[in-house]
């Protein structure tokens, strides 16, 4: 199991043990009400934070390729050059 099948399975474990947990508490339904707005606040913020961290990885690893193909290209070129 890949990290990210992990860490995703552990996110929507824990929201669905918040919400549980949340649902069952003897409170009255306006603190229930507050209570998942808030910690739905707080899993928006932590997607957000991972979403964008994903992103930044994601364009670092689309900058390395570009740079090594266009470095395949130019010693494919160099070697052609070399053969004429």
């Amino acid at each position: 199991m890949s990290k990210g099948k992990f860490a995703l399975g552990a996110l929507i474990g824990a929201a669905a043990g918040i919400v549980a947990g949340v649902l069952t508490a003897p409170k009255s339904g306006k603190e229930t009400r507050a209570d998942i707005k808030e910690k739905a606040n707080e899993l928006k913020k932590e997607a957000e934070k991972r979403s964008k961290a994903a992103k930044a990885k994601a364009e670092d690893y689309k900058e390395r390729s570009e740079r090594a193909a266009k470095g395949a290209v130019e010693g494919a070129k160099q070697g052609f050059a070399d053969k004429k």
